[in-house]
């Protein structure tokens, strides 16, 4: 144990080791001991125990049925009075004395022994009825016990409660089990920068997102979270609430503080308070986290991050919390997905890689998301994780790899895929599509334009949005789909005509009035990503205006959509980009139109039938969607829906 930190501004955190993911989970979890549980037990109404995990085993008190019941709607009878009827041998019965009539769950009660189904009865009166099927002894009677026998096991100790436990249980007599207590987790947020969400915002503050985040990862596995006050970045302060949150919880994260800064304490403090098991793991995302122990409780402090901090919480304490109520770790679905586009990676790594996934043509498609450690909406987009082990360079486009799904399965083949240029006209289509409850959803890949030409060309989308000029006539799109398409039977689903231009700041205050400004010397730019339809549009004007790109300055630094390049002129990274209106009015900015141009789709004719690509042209063509697109600006509608040949 180290007592000898004393926290000083110009010392710097140094990774004891990267551990291999497999090796550190294994080696933390050992360090900890679950043998003799450490929760007490608690008594529950079976009604409330939805979720908790049993401490003892549970056996009924009653049988199920309680009694011999009828199976069947029709009429009991003695199955040994009815010996030798059949077709040629009917017999005629007295209501009272050979049978009686009984619906599904009434007790069959002495003397009688079988239930014949009312299907098979020729009523002939109030009183009497006649048979002629034979009957055997206890047909169509459920007998007492048939479900649950009095005195057998209905779940086992250390069993989550599921739904159809809870009717079991009741069924058996149970009221009221014994569970375990859930494992308290106790949650400090730390960093002087962080505030709480719908406080006023500055320069340099970043909203708490990550520990209510981990509150709701903590509940869904099991576990009772406790978030603490935001502790600012100071030594004794963030120690304090270490000591107290251990004291109050079964185990503590710290959120934030776990890297090689010189205000990133946490390393330090639980060496002083414990003992440091782990820090630094060999995955990307999350490499800088700490697993350490105090007081014999688990201690992990996890970067700050969202994605990191997403796949420290699932690789480290997800397992920790199930170990607390004795359960195991399960990988979860996975499918089989082909790479959509080439996917480096380090191989000092295993790397978590967020995927956007759909069916297409009875292939699964894969296309990688923004891979930043620091991209919220990466998560919340993604329908599947594909890891890439460590010691591999990554996958060439057309691989086949494995996808470990975020969504159900079902909804991902339901999925119409888009692979192409970015508008967000594209958000308004999936929002309305899921607001009226139609069975698809719209994954859409923004790799630009030429991208997605390519994507159909291999069959990996069903659609992709292109915006391409050219350069000889004038004309969007045509001319691209019969240069790289030649091949395929094609159609184009009109979409849009909306206007690009230069997005500036509000009051443009460095007077920015044409595209020859982009050479000034005062001004920085920020671009499209090569093979959008964006920046074939800026090419096409640069060289209209015969300025060579590299007197652009931040004509190299790529955005991939436009309301990343309307977000870059917001903050004030850069003072021009080229984008749509629309993105321009989102943000609240200035805007120069440079021109107007076709914003539409192509498909392969074969799937034009596709139910997906219907509801797809529907959205287009209705009265919502029109609705939505004057709201935002920038757009003309012409004939949106409508299918013509490139």
């Amino acid at each position: 144990m180290n007592t000898e930190n004393t926290g000083k501004k110009d010392e710097r955190n140094l990774y004891l080791k990267n551990e291999d993911l497999d090796v550190a989970v294994a080696k933390y979890l050992a360090f900890l001991s679950f043998e003799k549980g450490p929760q007490k037990g608690r008594l529950l109404p079976v009604i409330e125990a939805l979720g908790w995990v049993t401490k003892e085993p549970v056996f009924a008190k009653i049988s199920s049925p309680y009694y011999n019941a009828s199976a069947m709607d029709g009429i009991c009878v003695e199955a040994m009075e009815m010996i030798g009827v059949d077709e040629r041998h009917p017999r005629t019965l007295i209501k009272g004395t050979d049978f009686n009539f009984v619906d599904t769950g009434d007790v069959i009660a002495d003397p009688y022994n079988a239930v014949v189904m009312i299907e098979d009865v020729i009523i002939k009166s109030d009183d009497e009825v006649s048979i002629n099927s034979p009957v055997s002894l206890w047909q169509h009677v459920r007998p007492i016990g048939e479900d649950i026998v009095a005195g057998e096991l209905i779940i086992p100790a250390f069993h989550r409660v599921r739904p159809i436990d809870l009717g079991a249980l009741l069924a058996g007599g149970i009221t009221e089990i014994e569970v375990l207590v859930k494992p308290r987790v106790g949650i400090i947020p730390t960093g002087t920068e962080l505030v709480e969400a719908g406080v006023a915002m500055a320069v340099g503050k970043i909203i708490d997102s990550n520990t209510h985040m981990f509150v709701g990862l903590a509940e869904e596995y099991g576990g009772e979270a406790k978030r603490y006050q935001t502790v600012r970045d100071d030594y004794e302060l963030i120690k304090n609430a270490i000591v107290k949150a251990v004291d109050e919880n079964d185990m503590v994260l710290i959120s934030a503080g776990s890297s090689a800064g010189t205000e990133d304490y946490t390393r330090k403090l639980i060496e002083e308070l414990g003992e440091v098991v782990v820090h630094g793991v060999a995955i990307k995302p999350g490499k800088p986290v700490v697993l350490g122990i105090v007081q014999g409780k688990p201690v992990i402090g996890i970067p700050g991050y969202p994605v990191s901090a997403y796949f420290v919480f699932e690789s480290f304490v997800k397992p920790v919390i199930l170990a607390f109520n004795h359960q195991t770790t399960t990988e979860g679905v996975t499918i089989k997905a082909i790479l959509s586009k080439r996917l480096m990676s380090s191989l000092k790594y295993l790397e978590f890689v967020r995927m956007k996934c759909g069916r297409v043509n009875q292939r699964f498609i894969a296309t990688p998301l923004d891979r930043g450690a620091g991209v919220t909406m990466s998560l919340v987009n993604a329908d599947g994780i594909l890891k890439i082990p460590k010691n591999v360079e990554g996958y060439e486009a057309g691989e086949e790899v494995e996808l470990i799904l975020m969504r159900p399965r079902e909804e991902i083949e339901n999925t119409l895929v888009s692979i192409g240029s970015h508008d967000v006209l594209m958000d308004i289509v999936a929002n309305i599509i899921h607001k009226n409850k139609q069975l698809v959803n719209l994954s859409s890949a923004h790799v630009g334009s030429l991208g997605g030409i390519m994507a159909i060309k291999k069959r990996e989308c069903h659609i992709a949005p292109i915006h391409l000029l050219d350069e000889e006539t004038g004309v969007y799109n045509c001319s691209y789909i019969k240069r790289y398409l030649a091949d395929e039977a094609v159609e184009l689903i009109k979409g849009v005509k909306r206007t690009q231009g230069m997005i500036i700041p509000k009051g443009n205050p460095k007077n920015i009035q044409e595209i020859g400004d982009l050479i000034r010397t005062d001004l920085s730019f920020v671009n499209r990503q090569r093979g959008s339809g964006t920046r074939v549009l800026l090419d096409y004007l640069l060289k209209e205006n015969k300025i060579d790109n590299s007197q652009v300055l931040g004509y190299t630094r790529e955005m991939n959509t436009h309301m990343m390049v309307a977000s870059a002129v917001k903050s004030g990274s850069c003072d021009v980009g080229i984008g749509v209106l629309s993105a321009a009015n989102m943000m609240e900015l200035d805007f120069i139109p440079i021109g107007d141009e076709d914003y539409d789709f192509v498909i392969l004719k074969e799937n034009l039938g596709d139910p997906r690509v219907q509801i797809f042209i529907n959205v287009l063509k209705s009265q919502e969607f029109k609705e939505a697109l004057m709201q935002l600006g920038g757009y003309e509608i012409i004939q949106p829906g409508e299918i013509v040949k490139p």
